[in-house]
């Protein structure tokens, strides 16, 4: 997975790297898959990855039937490495957002281990195990959301799920970055949603906290330093 992450990654660089020596230009639209896969000697899985993550932040446009266009932002924003802010309102809102998760999940994962129905906390370990190494980044993520929604659904408490909801969707941008750039993030994450639900079938309260604090600790750490 983590060679997965960094061919995508290397596809992104060479994307930009066509910007920067003009070889593409904001309006421009980029050649047929194939050709400029074939062009910057990557794969096309790899190729579609890169441009899925650039056309998150807004370098490209993906118009269906119609091709992918860079777009027509200032050239600095384009070249940013952390152009991805500026979806952010270039602010660090999101980091508050993540600071309120490292207070509120930890507590979910402690109640739903003491509350959440046996079966429930049983059905978290087959949605881990949906995630396989062909699976894309944006599903990656959405199984991460569905886990955390789980989660907080096993505590009973319909407010602090629907806390937890807003909160995930909030920070979902962020969330598929740090899957795409940095290197063995998506193994570390499955790994610690691993220990959380076994915590929570065992009915370890604090064990589930600790790893809960661990695992949002650790994106809101990668966040602080791109940021």
């Amino acid at each position: 997975m983590g060679d997965r992450v960094a061919l995508t990654d290397s596809a992104i660089e060479k994307i930009k790297q066509m910007i920067i020596d003009g070889e593409l230009r904001p309006g421009d639209r980029l050649p047929r898959e194939a050709d400029l896969a074939a062009h910057l000697g990557l794969s096309r899985s790899s190729l579609r990855e890169a441009v899925r993550a650039l056309a998150l932040i807004h370098v490209l446009d993906v118009r269906q039937g119609d091709g992918t266009y860079v777009t027509s932002l200032d050239p600095a924003l384009l070249l940013d490495a952390v152009a991805f802010v500026v979806d952010f309102h270039q602010d660090e809102s999101v980091l508050q957002l993540f600071e309120v998760r490292r207070i509120l999940e930890p507590a979910a994962a402690a109640i739903a281990a003491q509350v959440m129905p046996d079966e429930d906390a049983r059905g978290l370990l087959p949605l881990l195990d949906e995630v396989t190494d062909h699976t894309d980044i944006e599903q990656l993520v959405a199984n991460d959301i569905e886990f955390h929604r789980r989660v907080a659904e096993g505590t009973g408490n319909q407010v602090l799920c629907s806390l937890v909801d807003s909160l995930s969707s909030s920070t979902h941008r962020a969330r598929v970055w740090r899957g795409l750039t940095q290197k063995d993030s998506v193994r570390r994450t499955l790994d610690e949603h691993r220990a959380i639900a076994e915590a929570i079938i065992s009915r370890e309260a604090e064990v589930a906290r600790s790893w809960a604090t661990v695992h949002v600790a650790g994106v809101e750490q990668w966040l602080r330093t791109a940021l």
